[in-house]
């Protein structure tokens, strides 16, 4: 099997994995934490792993998503078995990869603190202290890279600065990187220009300039470090035209373009966002506006766009990249 290094050089997309707390919940299985689910429900965790492989997956990401020590500590564990439990996502994913029998890459998953950071906030009162933010991100990524995990995936992030905080400690690894954010529509009052900028207001030129700046690295362009830039997730509750997989094109579109005005011409893209949005069916229960055949019929413009990797984040699940599959190989 090639390096992903070597992968990135071909020009055929790769297909992500979906969502993976949905798929617990459809197990009937509800934690604190999905982290934990590498401890106490490590048949399911491999069993997702594997229908992701079985529709089509090219790469899936390990369980680790708030596996940090700040998020098992808000559940109620031990700051300690944060390392156990990343350890073990490792070993659950190259469990499914084996069974599978197929050339897989596995990315090791890293998600957003459960809170603003210092950068962000200001200080350490309201926000959680850079220094712990790098100490968690550091203690998964490093159990991650012992794990030999094929490429680093920093996920669902609310904050250009933890963003740059989290490649700045993992480029030690030497191991390539993804950094995706997550955003929400906003329009300019003045030009009526639709910009994405997540939560601290961070839009793809802002990331750039974030990364770049050497702010949060000591002087260090984190551009270096990163392979592959993208958006993920999507938490807009109003507008269609700006979720799952129009939300997808938009911010690769923004995201492209302002890599374009940097002159930047070297990083992939990637995308996995939410099947739409979230609604509740008449007895509660909460389920997503995009189906599979929905998301697909996106996929020929997604990469278009110039979309390298695809998957979904919440509300899609395996039938949904068995879809992306689909219409992926039909066009080959």
């Amino acid at each position: 099997m090639k390096s992903f290094l070597d992968r990135l050089q071909e020009s055929e997309p790769l297909i992500f994995d979906g969502g993976f707390g949905s798929q617990l919940f459809v197990r009937g299985i509800e934690l604190a934490n999905s982290a934990i689910a590498n401890e106490s429900h490590p048949e399911a965790v491999t069993d997702i792993h594997l229908e992701y492989i079985e529709a089509g997956s090219d790469a899936i990401e390990t369980n680790t998503f708030v596996a940090s020590f700040p998020h098992l500590e808000m559940a109620g564990k031990d700051a300690s078995a944060s390392d156990g439990l990343v350890r073990r996502s490792v070993e659950l994913a190259r469990e499914a990869i084996s069974r599978s029998g197929k050339e897989v890459y596995l990315a090791g998953s890293i998600g957003p603190l459960p809170g603003a950071i210092e950068a962000d906030s200001g200080d350490t009162d309201f926000g959680i202290a850079n220094s712990i933010a790098r100490e968690a991100h550091e203690r998964v990524a490093t159990v991650l890279a012992e794990g030999e995990v094929d490429f680093f995936c920093i996920e669902t992030m609310f904050s250009a600065k933890e963003a740059a905080i989290a490649v700045d400690v993992i480029r030690q690894f030497n191991i390539p990187v993804a950094v995706n954010l997550t955003y929400k529509y906003t329009k300019d009052r003045k030009t009526g220009q639709v910009i994405y900028k997540t939560d601290w207001g961070n839009s793809a030129d802002d990331l750039l300039g974030i990364l770049s700046s050497g702010e949060l690295s000591g002087g260090v362009d984190l551009l270096d470090s990163v392979h592959l830039l993208g958006l993920n997730c999507g938490a807009e509750s109003r507008r269609d035209e700006h979720t799952g997989m129009p939300y997808a094109i938009n911010g690769l579109q923004q995201l492209k373009d302002a890599m374009d005005e940097r002159g930047i011409t070297s990083k992939k893209m990637m995308t996995h966002p939410n099947a739409g949005k979230a609604q509740l069916d008449k007895n509660h229960n909460t389920y997503y506006a995009q189906t599979p055949d929905d998301m697909a019929a996106y996929l020929p413009e997604l990469l278009e766009v110039g979309a390298y990797i695809i998957g979904g984040c919440c509300g899609t699940g395996p039938s949904h990249i068995r879809a992306f599959r689909d219409i992926l190989d039909g066009r080959a």
